[in-house]
This record gives C-alpha cells, structure tokens and sequence, in this order.
C-alpha cells in the first residue's frame, strides 16, 4: 500500500495553488489524481517564471503524483468524456468562479447522476454568495479582506502589511484536504457522498481567530481600535546577523537574565511576572535588543541554549535547506524529473508509520497520460483518435 489514500481516485478540475495544493496532499497519501486540463496551456502555473525545460517550479511544487489529461470542457464531447471519468472517481474538486461548473455541465447534480456517492468539492476565492462572490480573487485581496494585513501590521495606526507568501491558497489547501479526509471517512461508515464548500476568505478568518481576534470575540466588549503590543518584533541583530528570542515563563526569563549576565533585571519591579513583562514589552525588548548587539548569532546561540532559553537563528531560504535541524528531519529530498531535472522538493509533513507517503510520478507534462486515463475510463481507441483529431484533447503520445 502507497498512502493512506491507495485506491482513492480524485478527479481534480483545479489550477493555480488553492486547488493543486489540495489534491497534491491527496496524491502525496496514495490517491491516484487525474488532473484534468485544458488542451490550450493547462494549469496557469505551467507558464509562470522560475522554469527549466518547460516545467515551472510552481509547477512541479503542487502537482506531483498527478496525471494529467487534457479535455476541452468548451465542446459537449469534452464534458462527456469527463463524466466518462468522473464514473469511477471518488473526489471531484474545481475552483471554477462560483456558476462556472454547473454552466459548462460539470456542477454537483451533473457529477452526481454518473457517480452518486462521491464527494464532490467547490473551491471559491470570496464564497459563493454575496457582494463578493464573483469577483476575480487572488491571495493578497484575501489577505486584505480578512484583515490580515492589518493584523501584519500590528495595529490599525499602522500601515496594513501583506505576508510575503501566499497565505490563504496554501491554508485552504490544507483546509480543504482535512475535509475531504473527513467526508471520505463518513463515507466509510454510511455509504453517503456530499458536497464540501469552502473560500479562501472563510479559511482565513477561520485561521486567524484562535489568535488575533480576541479583542471581538466577547460580545459587547468589542474594541473599536487595535492597538499594538509591542512594535518590536521578536527578530534581534547580532552583532553579525539576526537571531529570534522568545520567553514566557518565569523560568526561560531568569534563563535569560543568566545568558545575558543581567541578574539585576530579575530584581528590577517593571519585569516581576509574566504580566507585568507584558505591560513593559517595550521596555524590555528594547533591552534585550541592546544586549544582543554585543555578540555574534553564534555565540549568543550557545549561551541562550545553555540556560534553556528559546531562540533560533534567523536563516535566508538558502540557509535553511542545509540546516542541521532540516537535514535531521529529511524534511527536504533530491528527486530526478524525466524532463525537468533533479529537483529539491520537501518531503510531505506527516510520516504515517503502516501507510508511508511516497513518491510515485513526477508532475505531469501537459497532457501526458491523456490516453491512457481515457483508456481506462472506457473510450475506444477510435474515440480517442476522434477527439485528438478534433482538438478535443492533446496528448504527448
């Protein structure tokens, strides 16, 4: 068995990150994903920069241990040919614009009349109703949206800031796919399918609430403004680099007044408990900025661990593929595509000790596996020819 998922086909109509993040989880435990594209360019990220060989790094990052196949859902026969497919499939996953999928006759109730018990799954950007629903998105308006660029800037005084990674694709990715895991699992028990909706907005806001929202979450006491806690961050300079330091406890602070030989602070009625190093974040940030100057990364490293005190280096993303700890973790593998090269990929977080991940098929090339997925979903050759022929489909066989 390869994946937790083995014998779990999904049929994913996706492009871009939301979507092929989410049925990559799915394929990196066992699914066989066909990814369904169309014949004219497929996936966008297909032609995004950072590239070798005609493959992007993109790419190659969200759609490995897929095949893909090409059908242009334009033409009758296309849609056709994908309920073909869609008859032996158990997930069925777009992010078409909230409308699309049932106007070119891929909706739920079309996908539900060939395959019943299947779950099926719409990926929307804002949701499917409202104001916002059929608006173009893309990760930095649900970045604002959200609120999460005022959360990144500390307070509403300040400059609202976007995360410098695409936040709410990769989280709904996740988001999505736990979902999925969810109703497959009801499924198991009762025989039934359903339909899984959700937004990027949604899984954001959702996201953000454990932590950032607490000044709305009791009724009646809502803050009208949000204020900032400190507008020192927890990355310092040393005298050659930056590092991070974190203390909450009141032992990891007496472990701090040792490493930076400051027992004077412990005594010092402004730092006495944890709430009040609270009250006086700025203050004692300030200090602790101060002292971190005086020493490189490395030594303050040592001394820091030596007395139990969180910290960590502050690594560039070259740094961080050669870390020790990385490296420990074989968080990050070398793997060789057929056209693409040796690539560095990361490995799937969880580590299933009965049903490991694996590695089973580079990212696909544009409609590489078009026969044979058509093959397997019952077209004759002639049928196949026939759509080739027409442009219907493109195969690189």
């Amino acid at each position: 068995m390869s994946g937790p998922f083995d014998g779990i086909r999904v049929i994913d109509l996706t492009s871009m990150i939301s979507g092929p993040s989410t049925t990559m989880i799915l394929a990196d435990q066992g699914a066989d994903v066909i990814k369904v594209e169309n014949p004219k360019g497929g996936d966008h990220t297909r032609g995004v920069s950072t590239s070798r060989n005609g493959f992007s790094a993109s790419f190659v990052n969200n759609n490995r241990n897929k095949r893909s196949v090409t059908l242009n859902l334009k033409s009758p026969r296309g849609v056709e040919a994908l309920l073909r497919l869609a008859r032996d499939g158990d997930v069925f996953v777009q992010n078409f614009r909230p409308g699309v999928a049932d106007r070119i006759g891929v909706g739920e109730d079309a996908i539900r009349a060939v395959a019943p018990s299947i779950i099926y799954v719409s990926i929307s950007g804002f949701g499917e109703s409202g104001p916002y629903a059929q608006k173009p998105v893309y990760d930095p308006l649900v970045q604002a949206l959200s609120g999460l660029t005022t959360v990144q800037a500390g307070s509403d005084e300040q400059r609202p800031r976007l995360v410098r990674t695409i936040l709410p694709d990769k989280l709904t990715g996740y988001a999505a796919s736990q979902a999925i895991s969810a109703a497959l699992f009801h499924r198991e028990r009762t025989g039934e399918g359903q339909h899984i909706r959700l937004s990027m907005l949604d899984t954001l806001v959702s996201f953000l609430w454990g932590s950032d929202m607490g000044g709305h979450t009791f009724v009646g006491d809502e803050l009208q403004r949000e204020t900032a806690q400190s507008f020192i961050d927890l990355v310092y300079e040393t005298s050659d680099g930056y590092i991070s330091v974190a203390v909450q406890s009141n032992k990891e602070w007496a472990g701090i007044c040792g490493a930076f030989e400051k027992p004077e602070w412990q005594s010092d009625a402004r730092f006495a408990t944890a709430a009040l190093r609270g009250e006086n974040i700025d203050e004692r940030l300030q200090l602790t900025q101060e002292v971190l100057k005086t020493r490189t990364t490395a030594d303050w490293l040592a001394r820091l661990e030596a007395d139990d005190v969180p910290c960590a280096p502050v690594l560039t993303r070259r740094e961080v593929i050669r870390h020790p700890q990385i490296i420990a973790n074989e968080t990050i593998i070398e793997r060789d595509h057929p056209v693409a090269g040796k690539l560095r990929q990361t490995q799937p977080a969880p580590r299933f000790s009965k049903t490991p991940t694996s590695y089973r098929s580079h990212a696909p090339g544009l409609g590489e596996q078009s026969v044979e997925i058509l093959t397997e979903a019952g077209l004759s050759e002639e049928e196949i020819q026939a759509l080739i022929k027409d442009g219907i489909v493109a195969s690189m066989k």
